[in-house]
C-alpha cells in the first residue's frame, strides 16, 4: 500500500457519493483530519512492516465482489452512472484489499441497488463490504462504514444490531443527525415507539429536517392515525426530494409510492393509481409500485390489468407479497392451478436462504393465516417473533395467526396490542372484527368490519370480500 495515494484517497471527500432517501450519505464520514492521518500511518506500518499482526485480515475483494454477484452490466439499472462507480470501486478492493474508504463506498452504493431492485444480494455484498473496512479501520476512526454496517442491519430486520450500532455513532459524535434516524428506524420496528420519536426529536435538535426527517415524521404520523399529518410530511419530502441536484430517482418514485399507499389505505383508489404510475415514470420497473398498480387496480375491478401488473411484479422481484397477490388474482379468475403454484412458491421463497428467512417470516405466517393453511406452523412463526419484535404489525401477526390456531382468548389480547396506538389500517380493524366475532362479541365485531370497510372498501383481494360477508351475517 503506497502511503501518499491512501493519504490522497482518505481526504477524498464525499462528492458525487449515493445519498439515501433519508438524506444519509452512504460512504465514509468525515474525520478528524489529524487522527484520521494518524490512524492511516498506523495501518500502513501495521500493513507492511509489522505484516498486519495487529488486525486479523479483512474477507478478500473477490469474497465481496464474487462474480456471480457482480452488477448486471447489461440490465437497464447498469445503465445509470451508479453501475460504473461499482465497478470502479470492486476493482479498487480488488487491487488493494487494504482500501478501507473503497469498502465503505462499495458498500454504499449496494444499499442504493437494494433500495432500487429490492434483491437480497445487495443486502449481502453491502453487509460484507462494510465489515470488510470496519476489519482494516475499527469503527472508532470509521464512522462510515458503521453506518453502513448498521443499515445493512436494519435492512436484513436485525433491529437490534441497528439499534446497537446506530447508538454507538451517536456515542462517536452526538452532534450528527444521521444516527438519530437510524436508532429510531430501528426503535419503531422493535415497538418501542416512545423512545423512537425521541430519537426523532434529537434528529431534529441536531439538524434534521430534510426528506429524512420528514418520511421519519410521517411514519409516526401515520401510526398514531394522524394521517392527513402523514400525507403532508411525504408531499414536503417529495418536494424537497424533486428540489435536490441531481435528483435521485429512486427516492423520488419512493415518495410519490408512498402518497399512493397512503391514497389506497384511504380507499382513494383513482389518486393511488395516478401516484403509483407517477413514480413509475420517474423510475421504471420500480418493483414496489408495480406491485401496489396491481393491488389497486384489483381494487378498482381491473381484473385482467391487475394480474398483469402482478405477473410484472413478480419476474421484477419473487417478493412473497407479490406472489400471494397473484395467487389472489388466479384464484379469482378461477385459474386453481395456476394460484396454487404461486402459493407453493412462497413457501420456497422464504426458506431459500438464512437471509430469507428472516425476512419474510412475518409475510409467510400472516399468508398463511389468510389462506388457512398450517395453522400451527404459522402462529408459532409469529409469536416467536413477536418474542422480540415487539411493534403492532407484529402483535397483529401473532393475533390472526393465533385466532386461526384456536387460541381466541390471546388473539383478543394481542389485537388490543396492534390497534393501541390508533392506526388507521383496514386490515387491523378486519382482524379485530374477526377475532370478536370467533370470540361471540358480534356487536363488537361488526363495528370493526363495518369500520375497515368503510375505510378501504377493497383493502385486500381476497380479505374484503370475506369481510363483507362476515359482516352480513
Amino acid at each position: 500500500m503506497e502511503i501518499i495515494p491512501a493519504i490522497k484517497n482518505l481526504l477524498r471527500r464525499s462528492n458525487g457519493q449515493p445519498r439515501n432517501r433519508q438524506g444519509i450519505t452512504t460512504s465514509l464520514l468525515p474525520l478528524k483530519w489529524w487522527a484520521a492521518l494518524f490512524a492511516l500511518c498506523i495501518l500502513v506500518l501495521g500493513s507492511t512492516a509489522c505484516g498486519g499482526w495487529w488486525r486479523s485480515k479483512p474477507p478478500s475483494a473477490s469474497d465481496v465482489a464474487a462474480n456471480d454477484k457482480k452488477t448486471d452490466v447489461t440490465s437497464p439499472i447498469a445503465a445509470d452512472p451508479a453501475a460504473g462507480i461499482i465497478r470502479e470501486l470492486e476493482e479498487r478492493v480488488k487491487r488493494n484489499p487494504d482500501d478501507f474508504i473503497a469498502f465503505s463506498k462499495l458498500g454504499g452504493y449496494y444499499l442504493q441497488r437494494l433500495r432500487e431492485t429490492g434483491d437480497v444480494k445487495y443486502l449481502e455484498l453491502a453487509t460484507r463490504a462494510a465489515r470488510a473496512s470496519l476489519a482494516i479501520l475499527p469503527a472508532e476512526q470509521n464512522a462510515g462504514a458503521l453506518g453502513v454496517l448498521a443499515q445493512s442491519e436494519f435492512a436484513a430486520h436485525d433491529f437490534t444490531g441497528a439499534r446497537d450500532h446506530a447508538q454507538q455513532l451517536i456515542s462517536l459524535d452526538p452532534r450528527k443527525s444521521y444516527p438519530y434516524l437510524i436508532l429510531g428506524d430501528a426503535l419503531l420496528e422493535l415497538g418501542d415507539y416512545e423512545r423512537a420519536e425521541e430519537a426523532f426529536a434529537r434528529m431534529r435538535q441536531a439538524g434534521g429536517e430534510g426528506v429524512g426527517a420528514q418520511t421519519r415524521l410521517a411514519r409516526v404520523d401515520a401510526l398514531r392515525g394522524r394521517t392527513e399529518n402523514a400525507r403532508a410530511r411525504i408531499s414536503n419530502a417529495l418536494s424537497m426530494a424533486l428540489a435536490e441536484v441531481p435528483q435521485q430517482r429512486e427516492t423520488v418514485a419512493w415518495c410519490r409510492w408512498q402518497l399512493g399507499e397512503a391514497a389506497f389505505s384511504l380507499g382513494n383508489y383513482e389518486e393511488a393509481e395516478r401516484r403509483y404510475r407517477e413514480a413509475l415514470t420517474d423510475f421504471p420497473d420500480y418493483y414496489r409500485a408495480v406491485g401496489s398498480l396491481a393491488r389497486v387496480l384489483a381494487a378498482r375491478g381491473n381484473l385482467g390489468a391487475a394480474t398483469e401488473q402482478a405477473e410484472r411484479a413478480v419476474r421484477l422481484l419473487p417478493d412473497p407479497s407479490f406472489l400471494a397477490l397473484l395467487g389472489d388474482l388466479y384464484k379469482l379468475s378461477g385459474r386453481e392451478r395456476e394460484a396454487s403454484v404461486q402459493y407453493a412458491l412462497i413457501e420456497k421463497i422464504a426458506h431459500l436462504s438464512e437471509i430469507n428467512g428472516v425476512l419474510y417470516n412475518r409475510q409467510l405466517a400472516v399468508f398463511y393465516a389468510d389462506h388457512n393453511l398450517k395453522p400451527a406452523a404459522a402462529y408459532e412463526l409469529a409469536a416467536k417473533e413477536y418474542k422480540v419484535r415487539r411493534d403492532i404489525y407484529g402483535a397483529d401477526a401473532a393475533a390472526w395467526t393465533a385466532l386461526k390456531a384456536g387460541k381466541v382468548e390471546e388473539a383478543q389480547a394481542l389485537i388490543k396490542e396492534a390497534l393501541r396506538l390508533g392506526t388507521q389500517d383496514a386490515k387491523l380493524l378486519y382482524h379485530a372484527g374477526m377475532i370478536e366475532h370467533a370470540a361471540g362479541n358480534h356487536e363488537v365485531a361488526h363495528n370493526f368490519l363495518k369500520r375497515a370497510l368503510e375505510l378501504n372498501p377493497q383493502f385486500d383481494a381476497l380479505q374484503a370480500s370475506v369481510a363483507r360477508k362476515s359482516l352480513e351475517s
